[in-house]
């Protein structure tokens, strides 16, 4: 089936442009199709923009072990909504995604349930270097270099060495240090016992755990020539170690440490406690400016679902981790809107750069012979968030209530509309990325 798109302004790689586009269901056949071009559907876009689709690069969606809070149709139905075509999962789930018999039945499960584009992370523990030695489908190896939960802490500076040196995958990672963090909770233990202030959050996982690990991490990345992605940025004095990549560190801002600071725990309490915790407004300001000066290459969810009910406890029995796939392209067009953003730099940083760090295959761009994965977007349509309209099993959103101006008209995956006027196709089926391992990788 032939689809053409007519007067869309087209987010190309070097200009927005108002053209024809003409796709089947598998690649983008043309980005300068004639107005009188034959097509089995041809849809009017009405200088409506197109974008490539999202790929978010840092997903949890609980499945298998955890189904309750979210699972692959949940997690990736939300993905269709929000203009994520992509997503690539980590491997902290029950049981973790730490052995290749326990990647491909994850990728099993998925062919099945999920509605969009997917690939699953290995995670690294203590002991199994053999296990990711011997890894090819999966973007990478995922370390908790911080405290996490079951056995994806690795520690011990000898065993990272060699699983710096010994794999080929890249590596990505969660950078917050253990020992600080432990430091921290005997610290404030009193003062959490007494007023289960949320805010202590920020206190505990403090500015100086992020900072620490995340420069410990990047100097054994240069010392050992390894190719690594930071996740989720959360401070100005990480942005200032990771500009010294010497060609092998990328890194990524999250959705939450984009949109809250501190000052938002007296509204929102729990429902913005995360790791690494929320920070100061003059960090948050810096994320923003390293993603316009290309310092930070990515900007990511973090996506991590738990039902309202356990995030109502009391602090600290509540879990950390913020839903927010299916708001995260919305939330940023609404920065566009506002000024702070630039259309071209969401693609950049949502679509182009998570495909080029993960050497994803034909995606991330509107090029000829790429994937025919799009988002027609209404960058003047204004509606709120409400917690009744996810799609996540969770079925909450720390923006409900929130006025969003641009949101996501059609979707597509691979041709085929999977979300179109409000309403998901939930009988798409996604299929597993590629991942090109001859490539060099973001800094080429």
């Amino acid at each position: 089936m032939r689809t053409l798109i007519k007067n869309a302004i087209c987010v190309l790689e070097n200009e927005n442009l108002k053209t024809h586009i003409l796709f089947d269901e598998s690649k983008i056949l043309t980005c300068d199709a004639a107005t009188s071009t034959k097509a089995d559907q041809t849809i009017e876009a009405n200088g409506f923009h197109l974008i490539p689709g999202i790929i978010d690069d840092q997903v949890h969606f609980r499945e298998p072990g955890l189904t309750h809070k979210e699972d692959l149709f949940s997690g990736s139905s939300s993905c269709a909504k929000g203009g994520v075509t992509t997503y690539l999962e980590m491997p902290n789930t029950i049981p973790s995604t730490t052995t290749n018999f326990a990647l491909l039945e994850k990728l099993k499960i998925a062919s099945k349930k999920s509605l969009v584009n997917y690939g699953f992370f290995m995670g690294a523990t203590n002991d199994n270097l053999e296990e990711l030695k011997k890894s090819e489908r999966t973007p990478g190896i995922k370390i908790f270099f911080g405290s996490s939960t079951g056995d994806l802490l690795v520690e011990d500076m000898q065993i990272l060495e060699r699983i710096f040196t010994e794999t080929s995958l890249p590596v990505t990672g969660h950078c917050e240090e253990e020992s600080i963090i432990n430091k921290n909770l005997k610290i404030f233990e009193k003062e959490i016992k007494e007023n289960k202030d949320p805010a202590i959050h920020s206190k505990i996982r403090d500015r100086t755990a992020a900072i620490f690990c995340t420069k410990k991490i990047t100097n054994l990345a240069k010392k050992t020539n390894k190719k690594i992605h930071i996740l989720h940025l959360s401070t100005k004095e990480e942005i200032e170690i990771i500009k010294d990549h010497q060609g092998l560190i990328t890194a990524e801002a999250c959705i939450p440490h984009l949109m809250f600071t501190e000052k938002d725990y007296p509204r929102l309490k729990t429902l913005i406690q995360t790791n690494p915790s929320i920070k100061k407004g003059s960090d948050r300001k810096a994320l923003f400016e390293a993603l316009q000066d290309g310092s930070i290459q990515v900007i990511a969810t973090d996506h991590a679902p738990h039902l309202l009910e356990e995030k109502n406890k009391p602090y600290p029995d509540s879990p950390s981790g913020i839903p927010s796939i299916e708001n995260s392209l919305p939330l940023m067009l609404n920065e566009v809107n506002k000024g702070n953003f630039c259309l071209s730099a969401i693609v950049e940083k949502m679509s182009k750069n998570p495909a080029k760090v993960w050497n994803i295959l034909n995606k991330g761009k509107i090029k000829k012979g790429y994937d025919s994965d799009l988002v027609l977007i209404d960058l003047n349509k204004e509606k709120k968030i409400k917690n009744s309209d996810q799609e996540t099993k969770s079925g909450w959103s720390p923006w409900d209530g929130q006025k969003i101006m641009g949101w996501p008209e059609t979707v597509w995956v691979h041709g085929r509309k999977v979300f179109s006027k409000d309403k998901i196709d939930y009988s798409m089926k996604g299929k597993e990325v590629s991942f090109n391992k001859d490539l060099k990788g973001f800094w080429g």
